[in-house]
């Protein structure tokens, strides 16, 4: 173990293999394992276990009971070195558990940056998470979910397996996605459904009015329009044609989103 510093609990349980800057905190009964990395700023809370493959940046906070990067729950697994990677200034709050990920994928589970990640969430294998996203208490997500930027999963939503969810989408509690999100759009309801537009977030996050009215435009070529999701694109390809360069590069995320939909889009 690199760096070891007063900033360790004399009744933590560090495996000298392990990489920690001298700057990590690591509280009582935390155990921490021979494959670990954990840079500078970075505080580890009493009883949290860190295991597998798995690094995490800088200026964390992991509140206490949390599981951090055991073994993917997929009975493929066998043994590889799978990893979980973790970016900068995450909070990830009590009972959270992050699994790494499977060769049947990429191999790899990651969360991004500034993420706020409520109590007793659950991380599955191969997982991609964005930036400065919400997850509320209890949200589940299952294998290989990718889950954009600003994306707030409120308490108790749960996501299927390969489903996608766009940038700032925002999913409303208890919700069930079986199916993909894309960017911008409110949904709720078990099975989901749509609800419009993500407004009162896309406000928070300084976008102008413009930028906001041709979004919603897009949605309601996309959803109230009664056209196909081929004529619906064709539709918003000439949106795009009319509003300034601004505005019109959110509509083509949400445009070009539909077409990496593989489970099809709640709509």
């Amino acid at each position: 173990m690199s760096n070891v510093s007063g900033n360790i609990h004399p009744t933590a349980i560090v495996d000298p293999k392990a990489q920690l800057d001298s700057s990590v905190t690591v509280g009582a009964y935390s155990v921490i394992g021979p494959h670990v990395s954990i840079a500078s700023g970075t505080k580890v809370g009493p009883h949290v276990v860190i295991e597998g493959h798995t690094s995490i940046g800088s200026d964390n906070v992991l509140f206490q009971f949390s599981s951090i990067g055991a073994a993917p729950q997929d009975k493929k697994w066998a043994g590889e070195p799978t990893r979980l990677e973790i970016g900068d200034r995450n909070t990830i709050r009590e009972f959270c558990t992050f699994n790494t990920g499977t060769v049947q994928d990429k191999g790899v589970t990651r969360l991004g940056n500034d993420n706020w990640i409520s109590a007793y969430v659950h991380l599955a294998h191969d997982c991609v998470v964005g930036n400065n996203t919400i997850f509320s208490n209890n949200a589940q997500i299952a294998g290989h979910v990718e889950i954009g930027d600003w994306v707030i999963m409120s308490g108790f939503a749960n996501v299927h397996q390969f489903c996608k969810i766009g940038a700032h989408a925002f999913v409303g509690m208890s919700t069930s996605l079986t199916q993909d999100v894309p960017p911008f759009v409110l949904l709720n309801g078990n099975p989901a459904a749509a609800h419009g537009v993500n407004i009162e977030g896309l406000k928070r996050r300084g976008f102008t009015r413009e930028q906001i009215n041709a979004i919603r435009a897009a949605y309601k070529t996309l959803y109230r329009s009664g056209l196909t999701l081929e004529e619906a694109k064709a539709a918003m390809i000439e949106q795009e044609g009319s509003l300034a360069a601004d505005a019109a590069a959110h509509v083509r995320a949400m445009r070009e989103f539909l077409d990496t939909a593989n489970r099809g889009i709640v709509r």
